[in-house]
């Protein structure tokens, strides 16, 4: 342990209170760890991890466990005994499964799964209630759980990119109070109406699927401020994009789209219009109103002809591409 002793951090009462050791090479815990019973935060992110004793549920008081990127296969049963525990990385591991003890961690504010080979995620994620941010990209789900969808206080992140995952539920509509969605790198071809319930997102990002229409509902996304569309099918948007007052970047490259709606010209507030590699011939002349407009990329993009409105644009400083 006393290798270890520069890499703890210790309360103005001299008790141990952090182990914070990144990229230290270490291949297990010391054995005298799991008696410095004060601890409240673990950080060995980095590291050659292999194992993980059962033993760390003496760390009783921990609220911190980081040990993202090691080579633990498994997660012991006992960590569900670390009753205090609000933030857990777990992520670019070798695990296949964590214990279902994991899900009795009602205290948990945010829980890191990322880079692992999980195939699947238990209706008892719902037991998490306080989670505020969850990061399960990067996996091998093939699904999204409904039970994601009931839990209450998800607001600030859920990450499911790349993750074989071929279409979404309804359920996840439920998460009202949501901010940011990524589901890049998936299967998907479409999205349920009920999505348009997410009212308090923020950022959503959808590119690298096989997306080929748009709900309406998509419209209802009255906060939404980034729509990443990139790498798609979809030859069409939906008439209800110009509903999203809020919208500051739309990126619709590498799309086979073939015409945008007219309602476009109502997203005052948009910033950055990316079409790139698109197949439209002709734009609405509402683009060149947008009043906020900073940077139009038409590049690729073979326009019957060039709209008049483009000088204009440059000439009060939106940069465009063609």
């Amino acid at each position: 342990m006393n290798d270890l002793d520069k890499a703890i951090h210790r309360s103005i009462d001299g008790e141990p209170a952090a182990l914070v050791a990144p990229g230290a090479g270490l291949k297990e815990l010391p054995e005298a760890l799991v008696n410095l019973t004060s601890l409240r935060r673990i950080d060995l992110d980095g590291n050659d991890l292999e194992f993980l004793p059962a033993s760390i549920s003496n760390l009783s008081q921990l609220t911190s466990l980081t040990l993202y990127a090691n080579q633990l296969e498994e997660v012991p049963e006992e960590i569900g005994r670390l009753a205090l525990l609000q933030h857990l990385s777990l992520g670019r591991n070798q695990l296949a499964s964590v214990p279902d003890s994991l899900w009795e961690l009602t205290g948990l504010l945010s829980l890191n799964l990322a880079e692992n080979k999980i195939a699947n995620i238990p209706d008892a994620v719902k037991n998490l209630s306080a989670l505020k941010m969850l990061d399960l990209g990067h996996n091998c789900l093939g699904r999204v759980p409904d039970a994601i969808g009931d839990i209450p206080n998800l607001t600030d992140y859920l990450y499911l990119s790349d993750n074989g995952i071929a279409s979404v539920p309804p359920a996840l509509g439920r998460l009202n109070l949501l901010g940011y969605l990524n589901l890049t790198d998936n299967l998907l071809t479409t999205l349920p109406p009920e999505m348009g319930g997410m009212a308090a997102l923020r950022e959503l990002r959808l590119y690298n699927n096989r997306i080929d229409r748009l709900p309406d509902e998509l419209g209802d996304l009255s906060n939404l401020r980034e729509l990443h569309l990139m790498n798609n099918r979809l030859a069409t948007l939906p008439e209800t994009l110009g509903n999203l007052s809020e919208l500051r970047h739309l990126d619709v490259r590498n799309n086979p789209l073939r015409e945008l709606p007219e309602s476009i010209g109502r997203l005052e507030r948009l910033t950055h219009l990316d079409l790139r590699a698109s197949r439209l011939t002709e734009l609405p002349e509402s683009v060149g109103s947008l009043p906020r407009l900073e940077k139009l990329d038409l590049r690729w993009v073979k326009l019957d002809r060039t709209p008049a409105w483009i000088g204009s644009l440059r000439e009060r400083g939106c940069v465009v591409l063609l």
